[in-house]
């Protein structure tokens, strides 16, 4: 239950019009805190793993160091639901937009996938695991990088076919690592990594809680 404001009780306040404003104010206040718990409570019950996870020959697993150039690697890209049908029907297009400027965005870091797109819950996002073959590979690890966004264009130097951003380099907010690969010939989808439910503390009632 929501407490009455600054102690001034509902139900010993004469004034019709104090009276209004305070059942307006405890009204919204427990349809904001609701809308807010019910949102966590959907978030905690959420969780990304990878039970049945098995390295496919020839790739390599995650690693926090730079990926070596014409290996296969094992990948991760978090998306819609609606968005990962089309991907394993048609395969991947390019982002036009980007810090690395056009390519698929991905990550080897299963939690960095998981995040995106970052206007959907948990519940509404996917995760496709897909392999990649990186090619030539240019480590982008600071803002305003003089390859960032010209990495693939040979008028610049030489064509590099993924830019890699190393983790803690100050080029991702979360700090997590993040590649971009150029061609999206060179990513196969392996599997649709569905969010999986899980427990919530004892007692908790979602939007409930403050009622």
């Amino acid at each position: 239950m929501i407490p009455d404001l600054v102690g001034v009780s509902i139900a010993h306040t004469n004034s019709p019009d104090i009276m209004h404003v305070l059942r307006l104010t405890r009204s919204k206040l427990q349809s904001t805190f609701g809308t807010f718990f019910s949102k966590m409570y959907q978030t905690c019950q959420i969780s990304w793993e990878e039970d049945d996870f098995e390295l496919p020959y020839g790739v390599k697993k995650m690693g926090h160091l730079m990926p070596n150039c014409g290996k296969t690697y094992l990948m991760y890209h978090g998306t819609s639901r609606a968005n990962a049908q089309a991907i394993m029907s048609n395969g991947f297009r390019q982002s036009q937009k980007g810090m690395l400027g056009p390519g698929v965005y991905l990550s080897r870091d299963l939690n960095k996938a998981s995040r995106y797109p970052l206007e959907l819950l948990d519940s509404e996002r996917v995760v496709l695991r897909v392999k990649v073959n990186v090619g030539n590979v240019i480590a982008i690890n600071s803002q305003n990088h003089p390859r960032q966004y010209t990495w693939h264009d040979a008028r610049y130097g030489e064509v590099f076919d993924t830019a890699w951003c190393p983790p803690n380099c100050g080029m991702t907010k979360s700090g997590l690592e993040e590649d971009c690969v150029w061609d999206p010939q060179r990513i196969e989808v392996v599997k649709c990594i569905y969010p999986k439910q899980r427990g919530f503390p004892s007692g908790y009632s979602g939007s409930s809680a403050y009622k």
